[in-house]
């Protein structure tokens, strides 16, 4: 069991730890995190009260760790789980409206299994593909305070780093592209200075001192507000994650059909699922 001292530590301990030296450990310290008191309260009170609509569900009500294979070559980057869709399931993206428009996106692209996620046990599995956030709790009217942006950053870093075979990031909005590029000089990154700013279709191609090379696609948020008045269209989202594919190398089409990625690894080696059956709830 975890002492006091763990479950308050900030981030940038945690992730310094010498155990955490892969995505599943990372995972964990995500999870058990409980450095920022705003956001555990709110969380915790959402998994309490509930939405009606959900009152018989038993809520995950803690941080949301990334989802998807560990060695996927594309990585999204959102804002921040939803109160009633995330912070609810357990699983980035699934269980609100914005996941439903990017899941049935990421489908049509052949980049996931099926074209909805309602819950972790639901059957989906992403393909070459990997889901974060660079807030991991459900922030109060979906605003974390820059303290708290501030605080959680050093997971995403961390994730950045472990994640070695990315080579295309997909920014959902201008919050998850400017907490990317912090992330990716926390990381080693080489970003240019003044950093890049946010548009729908930018496209920015940086380099490590290790020699990797990232680009980095800006797309409008997968938010209600940007879908109901037109702003994003679900052939607009299409038209950057296919971008995203011809980058990391996948060509195009829509073989959702396999499993297994080439090395035959299960798609889906990371996220809530694992760290409940390894008896992390």
């Amino acid at each position: 069991m975890e002492d006091a001292a763990s479950l308050t530590a900030l981030p940038a301990e945690l992730v310094r730890d010498p155990g955490v030296n892969s995505i599943h450990e990372l995972d964990a310290a995500i999870v058990a995190c409980r450095a920022c008191p705003r956001l555990v309260a709110w969380r915790e009170q959402c998994a309490i009260e509930k939405r009606a609509a959900f009152r018989d569900e038993q809520y995950w009500g803690r941080p949301v760790p990334g989802f998807g294979p560990t060695d996927a070559p594309i990585l999204v980057v959102g804002l921040a789980p939803a109160a009633h869709g995330a912070n609810r399931t357990g699983r980035m993206f699934t269980g609100d409206r914005s996941g439903d428009v990017l899941f049935a996106a990421l489908h049509t692209v052949g980049l996931a299994t099926q074209p909805y996620a309602t819950g972790i046990e639901d059957g989906l599995e992403l393909i070459d593909t990997r889901l974060t956030s660079p807030v991991r709790c459900a922030p109060p009217e979906n605003k974390p305070t820059p303290l708290e942006r501030h605080t959680c950053a050093p997971f995403l870093a961390r994730e950045l780093d472990l994640l070695d075979a990315v080579r295309v990031v997909v920014a959902l909005g201008a919050f998850g592209w400017q907490a990317l590029f912090a992330a990716l000089i926390d990381a080693g990154w080489s970003v240019p200075r003044p950093r890049p700013r946010f548009a729908h279709g930018a496209t920015v191609t940086i380099g490590h001192p290790d020699g990797r090379e990232l680009t980095v696609l800006g797309c409008f948020h997968v938010s209600q507000r940007n879908t109901f008045t037109g702003l994003l269209t679900p052939a607009k989202l299409e038209a950057v994650l296919e971008e995203a594919k011809t980058i990391a190398g996948l060509g195009t089409g829509t073989d959702t059909e396999g499993s297994e990625t080439n090395d035959g690894e299960d798609i889906h080696s990371s996220g809530t699922a694992d760290l409940r059956s390894a008896g992390g709830e």
